[in-house]
């Protein structure tokens, strides 16, 4: 669907909640914030408050889904193996000589239990360094998805941001999305537009043309990290909803940026927020509420 289409629909957020939206970003100091909808598994609607409708925003982390699906459309492809030792292709430098590294696959990487820390700079030492064994227990990395991209690229020969674009970025029309720097980052900087980034989640929603039990392997809790919520490849997992639902759910954040999307599958609804302010996240509460069925309940469970 394209720009012309999406402006059409009527399918809106209720005035009132738009004015509060408006009201949350000038209080919070907001400059701008993008919203996407997505109601029977299509992107039904396309707002951005503050800034023009094409607004290229930088995503943080949101940058990490997309390069699961990436790694899950190789799989499908028979061109990439889940639970092969990443050791194959790429070691760390800081890591070479402990044994752990031969044990870190991407399934490890993809549901954040590597066993590093988010980043090698806020060690003591600077290093990347294992805190337990890869598998064990999770704990949020993005230096495992960096570890990842090495490994990639080794092996395709190629930059990820070229796989990204033939894999993903030119099939599903996702024109103005890229990496920020010169140099790719999996975990990291992301940017897209709001219609990007929610034509993006509703592919996902609709099973990202993945085999089925590849699908149902993304979506299997495999790492808890709360109470009916764990990690399953490159999304948050909540489960045991009202009706059977389930929710997955990414969010991002640096400096000036805070982005979120959320989509229930089952029941064909998701959200993206982007926005471009430190305190973004004030606005979720009131669009996940607004915009989604399940998103109250969602919302509690997050309080």
């Amino acid at each position: 669907m394209r720009k012309a289409a999406i402006l059409l629909l009527l399918l809106a957020l209720p005035l009132h909640a738009q004015t509060t939206i408006e009201q949350l970003m000038k209080e919070h100091g907001i400059p701008a914030a993008g919203v996407g909808i997505i109601r029977d598994g299509e992107l039904r609607e396309i707002r951005v408050h503050g800034a023009p409708y094409d607004t290229v925003f930088n995503v943080a982390s949101l940058a990490k889904p997309v390069v699961a699906l990436v790694t899950l459309k190789l799989v499908s492809q028979g061109k990439w193996d889940l639970d092969e030792p990443l050791a194959k292709y790429w070691t760390d430098p800081d890591v070479t000589g402990d044994p752990r590294a031969a044990k870190l696959t991407t399934r490890h990487v993809l549901s954040h239990q590597t066993g590093f820390s988010n980043w090698r700079w806020l060690e003591e030492s600077k290093k990347l360094t294992f805190h337990f064994d890869p598998g064990t227990k999770h704990q949020y990395s993005g230096e495992g998805f960096e570890y990842l991209r090495h490994a990639l690229e080794r092996k395709f020969k190629q930059p990820l941001d070229r796989l990204t674009k033939a894999l993903l970025f030119e099939p599903l029309g996702m024109r103005d999305s890229r990496d920020e720097g010169p140099e790719p980052n999996a975990a990291d900087d992301l940017l897209t537009t709001v219609e990007d980034y929610g034509r993006f989640a509703a592919w996902v929603m609709n099973g990202a043309e993945l085999p089925a039990p590849l699908f149902a392997d993304m979506i299997k809790p495999r790492a808890p990290f709360r109470p009916d919520a764990a990690m399953g490849l490159g999304w948050e997992v909540h489960t045991n909803l009202p009706g059977g639902e389930y929710a997955l759910i990414h969010s991002g954040a640096d400096k000036d940026v805070r982005a979120l999307v959320m989509l229930f599958p089952k029941s064909k609804e998701g959200l993206v927020v982007l926005t471009n302010g430190d305190n973004g996240h004030q606005l979720y509460g009131k669009l996940v509420s607004a915009s989604l069925t399940l998103g109250s309940e969602i919302m509690k469970r997050a309080n």
